[in-house]
């Protein structure tokens, strides 16, 4: 149970929670939790309701924005202890208190948001409401906002689990409120998933637990706190693969038999008038130089675990020049399955190692995906994302065998 928790109206029972996790988010949180209970009352007025903020024992007075922010909707706070910190932690937290209330449908949205709108806890909520287990929002995203999702974590998964899920580690959700015993009996519980690791890892469990996926179409970006995108990369890189290398070990059998991916089920699409995403800039020199680096930090260890083939192959990449630079997607595929298999027999600090010799490929990979869709529209460069999709799929047998 959570190590501290204000109830001021002593609610002990909930049809529909939504939950905000935080750390030192005092400065939003008042607006998310005025929106999220106005989205309660306008939509699942005739559920009992709760707003949940799972906090990470905040200083900067997150818990008094909350608790004081306006609307009729009741607020519950809960704590993680003073050094206990990450989004996964919060999140547990929150699992136990779902269960407590007996609670149907959540809603999990970020403390940082800028732009929620009630309409948002309708589209998280509702396909809940009508049945759906799992729901992701699918967001209007500039092509180069998101690039780890669009270039490692969604084709993957896809490939892997055999759905189409645009943004599966998007921070926002919804689901079914009995899908917490999953959540809290899993058999994978790492300290990447008490952080960065945690979105995924709900995503792969819902999956993995056979539960009606969908995804909710939200007719806007999401705009929130901004963050150097090269700041917390090394971190979050290490954080989201390895916690999917490891939900790959244990949801091995499943994946295994997963021949080809289906679609997903789309709600929303009566959505609002639909928002332009802000373009992103991308630094092509910067990532180039970051990937040539990689050839002196790790090249070692990259010939010592991936086959010759794809070694050689690297070599040329590295010599193409930035001007006429490409990275193939079944170079790449293959290289993040010889990645897990070696991860697979690796333990502690080489594991962690061999994660973060993958940066720099992933970030020769982005480079590649910006030149090649730089004259682009938005749907064409989604076009593009889903045929490098394709190609994982394709691929996957070479996973299957060398796993054998």
């Amino acid at each position: 149970m959570a190590f501290y928790e204000e109830n001021p109206r002593n609610i002990s029972k909930a049809d529909i929670v939504v939950a905000i996790p935080s750390f030192n988010e005092a400065e939003t949180i008042g607006s998310v939790a005025e929106q999220a209970g106005a989205g309660l009352v306008e939509f699942f007025g005739d559920l009992q309701g709760v707003l949940i903020n799972c906090d990470n024992h905040s200083t900067d007075g997150t818990k008094d924005a909350f608790l004081k922010a306006a609307g009729e909707v009741p607020k519950i706070y809960l704590s993680t202890p003073e050094d206990q910190r990450g989004k996964g932690n919060n999140l547990r937290n929150l699992f136990e208190k779902v269960r407590e209330l007996e609670a149907k449908t959540v809603v999990v949205i970020e403390a940082d948001v800028k732009n929620l709108a009630p309409y948002w806890i309708r589209n998280l909520g509702q396909p809940i409401v009508k049945g759906a287990g799992y729901v992701c929002p699918l967001y209007v995203r500039h092509k180069y906002e998101g690039t780890l999702t669009s270039s490692l974590v969604y084709p993957l998964t896809r490939c892997l689990y055999g759905r189409r899920v645009r943004q599966p580690d998007a921070g926002d959700f919804g689901f079914r409120g009995e899908l917490v015993n999953q959540f809290l009996d899993s058999p994978v519980w790492t300290e990447s998933i008490e952080h960065f690791g945690v979105d995924i890892w709900m995503t792969t469990v819902a999956l993995n637990a056979r539960m009606p996926i969908y995804q909710s179409f939200m007719g806007s970006p999401k705009i929130h706190r901004v963050k150097d995108p090269y700041a917390q990369l090394s971190v979050l890189f290490r954080q989201i693969v390895s916690a999917m290398f490891d939900l790959m070990a244990v949801y091995s059998d499943f994946w295994r038999m997963v021949k080809w991916s289906k679609p997903t089920a789309l709600f929303g699409m009566d959505a609002q008038e639909v928002a332009t995403p802000v373009p992103v800039e991308i630094n092509m020199n910067k990532l180039h130089e970051r990937f040539l680096k990689g050839f002196d930090d790790h090249f070692a260890l990259w010939e010592a675990q991936f086959d010759q083939t794809h070694v050689n192959k690297l070599q040329e990449i590295r010599s193409l020049g930035l001007q006429h630079f490409s990275f193939p997607g079944q170079t790449w595929a293959r290289i993040l399955f010889e990645a897990f298999k070696a991860y697979s027999a690796m333990q502690g600090e080489q594991r962690a190692n061999l994660i973060d010799s993958l940066l720099p490929l992933y970030l020769g990979k982005v480079l590649s995906f910006v030149k090649k869709t730089e004259r682009m529209s938005l749907q064409q460069a989604e076009e593009y994302v889903e045929n490098e999709c394709m190609v994982f799929e394709e691929n996957k047998p070479y996973l299957v065998k060398i796993m054998e």
